[in-house]
């Protein structure tokens, strides 16, 4: 007779498979997808890269996440989330190093938009795992330290911006470092995750979507929200270069942008479980338009500073809270409102970087375009306060 697994093993699976949950995102979008962001400045400067040739690989980047999305949103993939998941994060790192090895717009172009369908293959099937399990063993409150690993890749990858700048290494070594570290977050991952779906349900057929104007609001405000934060996470750093800082202290608002957004999820929710998901939805975009507008009109190092940890303590918040909000007015159409309203986001993140590219060849600067990117956070909020629903 086989002996049962000990009952320690249950006791730490739904922690062991949150943390995977948490490397597996802080490959996929902590390094895969930002850490384009902090490499930028130092490819504008070495390929004479203009802003809006920056803002055209950052959308390709964000229409690969598009298409990934919509692509895993469907159940073809079902009983093989495992093995797509662990391909995607094979091709976070070598893209992740494929970028170090090109010059040219073409192949940076095709290389991030293939990136951003594997950060979205990433994120899609890793959470379907990690939930599972979590909801199993009736530890939803785990899956906070599931979407910390945004920021936990966040922090990683500026840890190795300082280091890289402390040896004077150019911007190709960010690239290749970034695929090492994505490839050791891979194993890790493999080790942990040691098995897919727990008790998958079958996928039947959803309703339509509902003929609700809340609906329609909630998902207008998502597309503005993608928007307006995406500006400030492409052109932080490269904000912070053209004011003539140093590459360390490029570095050091980076780390406070990943050191805010671990936590932030876990405490913005607090935040809507005492108030509401809309309300808390809205004032997230509020605060994150304060340190929009702070990184370009407040002086010296204070106003990029306070930008990056407002925009880490923020922009993981409407993300989540946007799909818990249009979940509630369809809860019978889980996928279909998923599908919509990665959509609208991924139209919006997809257009910020062109205009901002353009806003700042024809200005100079990067003021014009943060301060329309803190104006459309404070249109999402205020559409998404008044889809909430209303007080009997």
């Amino acid at each position: 007779m086989m002996n049962a697994p000990p009952a320690s093993s249950f006791r730490f699976a739904p922690l062991r498979f949150a943390v995977a949950g948490m490397a597996s995102l802080a490959v996929a979008m902590g390094i895969g997808r930002f850490v384009y962001t902090p490499i930028l400045p130092g490819m504008m400067e070495g390929l004479g890269l203009s802003a809006s040739d920056a803002g055209l690989i950052a959308s390709a980047n964000y229409l690969g996440y598009l298409a990934g999305a919509l692509a895993a949103a469907g159940g073809w993939a079902h009983g093989r989330e495992r093995q797509i998941a662990l391909a995607s994060l094979a091709a976070s790192a070598i893209l992740a190093a494929a970028m170090g090895v090109f010059s040219g717009m073409v192949p940076f172009l095709a290389i991030r938009f293939l990136a951003g369908a594997a950060s979205a293959f990433t994120m899609v099937f890793m959470t379907s795992i990690v939930f599972s399990h979590l909801i199993l063993a009736r530890r939803t409150d785990l899956q906070a330290l599931h979407f910390g690993g945004v920021g936990l890749g966040i922090v990683v990858s500026s840890l190795l911006m300082a280091g890289l700048a402390g040896i004077h290494a150019d911007w190709i070594a960010g690239w290749y470092w970034s695929g090492a570290l994505s490839l050791a977050g891979l194993g890790l991952v493999a080790l942990l995750a040691d098995e897919g779906v727990a008790n998958g349900a079958g996928s039947g057929r959803e309703p339509p979507l509902p003929k609700d104007p809340a609906l329609r609001r909630i998902i207008l405000s998502y597309g503005l929200f993608g928007f307006g934060y995406v500006i400030t996470a492409t052109f932080l750093v490269a904000i912070v270069r053209q004011n003539g800082e140093t590459r360390l202290f490029e570095a050091l608002v980076w780390l406070a942008t990943g050191a805010a957004a671990v936590p932030s999820l876990f405490l913005w929710q607090k935040v809507a479980n005492r108030s509401s998901v809309n309300h808390a939805y809205a004032a997230a975009c509020l605060v994150e338009a304060v340190g929009v507008a702070a990184s370009v009109m407040v002086a010296g190092r204070t106003g990029p500073l306070a930008g990056g940890l407002l925009l880490g303590a923020t922009f993981m918040a409407p993300t989540a809270l946007g799909i818990q909000a249009a979940r509630q007015l369809a809860p019978l159409a889980t996928r279909r409102v998923f599908a919509i309203m990665t959509a609208s986001f991924g139209l919006g993140q997809i257009i910020g970087p062109l205009i901002a590219g353009l806003l700042v060849e024809w200005s100079g600067n990067y003021v014009s375009a943060s301060l329309l990117a803190a104006a459309i956070l404070v249109l999402s909020a205020a559409i998404a306060w008044s889809a909430a629903p209303k007080s009997p």
